[in-house]
């Protein structure tokens, strides 16, 4: 099979690799979508992990083979795969903290080398402990372009509810990207009163379009939106800050644009070694909460799933480039450099 071998420095190849072996309660699946996202694009940016690799993992395909054992998935099955399942045993699962169980940190899908997610290849294994809990069917004529959307879906979704976000709050998101909009969809939905900042005028009319009150370019008028967050609060501030992008400073004006009391949340710092500095006294005297959020969790499967496959978002409207194996160069490149054309990039590895 074709794949995009991570090499190190940098680098991915389109190589020819073995079709991966199944053993006992896997999944043999052709992948038909697979996202791009910004941490495999962090991974290969500042070679976070040693090669060789195969990443991608917001993944869709169809069921070609079954291990034995396997109960309640069969042969031509149209599925979309969660790449990290915890054990639901551990210290961390009891206290559903669950991207902090070892299981969970084990990635449970592979196209060869080290499991990394395995999506630009054209078949992945599915290991067991995926096989059962993280296997989610897609119904006939829901497309595998709006399936892989469920496991980025479910990582917003996560920070939301973490956020015990309101109706009638006052929300800003910092970033427009894939997932700032995801968040303004799901705000939106949430009844909350959504500012968002982008640099891209095109990101900012399509987070205008999707519910967003208002957005600001934060770059050439750095002051709007939280002149519109002033207004809108009689000078208090947001009760909720989403920090959806990485920019120097950012941190540190989620903070500035938030009331006393509010809930800040770093989403897109998913890098080591990024480093931010706040002022203790906005923090401890101004009781604010600043919150971490990482990956998928196991309790919202089911609701990110409907969300996503029921249309209850509109989430195919959020890509913009649809590209072969073989152009994912291209696809890297746009995800890593946006221009105003430049939303979800998805890969079809079997074009």
């Amino acid at each position: 099979m074709r794949a995009a071998v991570y090499r190190g420095q940098q680098q991915l190849s389109i190589e020819s690799v073995p079709v991966p072996e199944i053993g006992p309660g896997e999944l043999l699946v052709r992948v038909e979508s697979c996202g791009i996202c910004h941490t495999d694009l962090k991974k290969i940016a500042y070679d976070l992990l040693p090669p060789p690799r195969i990443y991608g993992h917001e993944t869709a395909g169809v069921v070609v083979r079954t291990g034995s054992g396997v109960n309640g998935f069969g042969e031509g099955d149209r599925v979309a795969l969660f790449h990290h399942i915890p054990c639901l045993d551990c210290f961390y699962c009891r206290h559903r903290i669950y991207a902090q169980c070892e299981t969970y940190k084990r990635v449970g899908i592979t196209a060869g080398f080290e499991p990394a997610g395995g999506g630009f290849s054209q078949y992945v294994r599915v290991m067991d402990w995926i096989v059962r809990r993280g296997v989610v069917r897609v119904p006939d004529g829901v497309g595998f372009d709006r399936a892989c959307f469920i496991e980025p879906v479910n990582t917003c979704l996560k920070a939301v509810v973490k956020c015990e976000v309101q109706a009638g709050e006052t929300v800003v998101v910092l970033g427009q990207g894939p997932i700032g909009l995801l968040f303004t969809l799901l705000l939106v939905k949430q009844e909350a009163q959504v500012y968002v900042t982008d640099p891209l005028e095109r990101r900012r009319e399509w987070a205008r379009r999707f519910g967003a009150l208002a957005a600001f370019d934060p770059v050439k008028d750095p002051s709007a939106v939280g002149d519109a967050v002033a207004r809108a609060t009689h000078g208090r501030g947001a009760d909720v800050v989403l920090v959806a992008t990485a920019a120097p400073g950012i941190v540190e004006a989620a903070v500035r644009l938030s009331r006393p009391g509010a809930r800040i949340l770093l989403f897109a710092q998913t890098a080591p070694g990024e480093r931010v500095e706040l002022d203790g006294a906005a923090i401890c005297v101004g009781e604010r909460a600043v919150l971490g959020c990482y990956s998928a969790d196991v309790d919202l499967q089911e609701r990110s799933a409907r969300l996503v496959l029921d249309g209850e978002l509109p989430v195919e409207d959020l890509v913009s480039h649809r590209l072969g194996l073989n152009q994912i160069h291209a696809g890297i490149e746009m995800a890593t450099h946006p221009d105003s054309q430049t939303l979800k990039i998805i890969v079809h590895p079997q074009r």
